[in-house]
């Protein structure tokens, strides 16, 4: 049996989620309660353990053209067939067409790469994690709580730029758009520019906070 890795296009059980944009290398916790999505977690469960995530848009209600397929790694069933489970991001995808809608949704889809570059990005990576320790550093320096980052960052840039992305908060649209881009280079300018303003503004709170005090 091939992995599903080595599949093009493959059909996928689908799992719309509001705000919720999944990366590759990133966790997704999830508690299934809804019937139709028991359904799916159980049928999954039996084959390769792989869905895909989709978000939804909370203001239009639209679902995502672009998502990251999961792979369940543990789950713990809980009363009334409900279940907790860790999922793992996996690839990304494109959705061609809906196969069927019920019990669930079910898509063919298409995995998609980053474009392939001759470019040394490991310049603008280390930017990127650079960026990163400033924004921890005055972020603990204005809640006066001690902040740090976990040791185990990635250091290749197309797994940076996954995980930046994934530990952005409260901007599901702006993380929709880094997943869709098929550039690392790309991907990694905006979270550059994204950590320069979000930098900028907590040295500015920072500093009113020192004039204050």
């Amino acid at each position: 049996m091939r992995s599903s890795s080595s599949l093009a296009i493959r059909e996928l059980p689908l799992f719309p989620l509001p705000e919720v944009v999944l990366f590759p290398g990133r966790p997704l916790p999830l508690h299934i309660f809804e019937f139709r999505y028991r359904i799916m977690m159980n049928t999954i469960l039996e084959d390769d353990r792989r869905f895909g995530v989709l978000m939804i848009d909370p203001a239009t209600g639209e679902i995502a053209n672009v998502g990251c397929c999961a792979e369940v790694l543990r789950f713990q069933r809980l009363p009334d067939d409900r279940m907790k489970m860790l999922a793992l991001g996996q690839q990304r995808f494109r959705v061609l067409e809906y196969v069927r809608e019920k019990p669930y949704r079910v898509g063919l889809v298409e995995w998609i790469e980053d474009e392939a570059t001759n470019q040394d990005l490991r310049p603008l990576a280390k930017e990127v994690d650079r960026l990163l320790h400033d924004v921890v550093k005055l972020s603990a320096k204005l809640t006066d709580q001690p902040l740090e980052l976990p040791d185990d960052i990635p250091v290749l840039p197309v797994e940076l730029s996954y995980w930046v992305a994934g530990n952005l908060y409260g901007v599901a649209s702006e993380q929709q758009a880094l997943l869709e881009l098929q550039s690392t280079s790309e991907r990694l300018q905006k979270e550059a520019e994204i950590l320069i303003s979000t930098r900028n503004h907590l040295a500015a709170r920072t500093a009113l906070k020192d004039a204050l005090e």
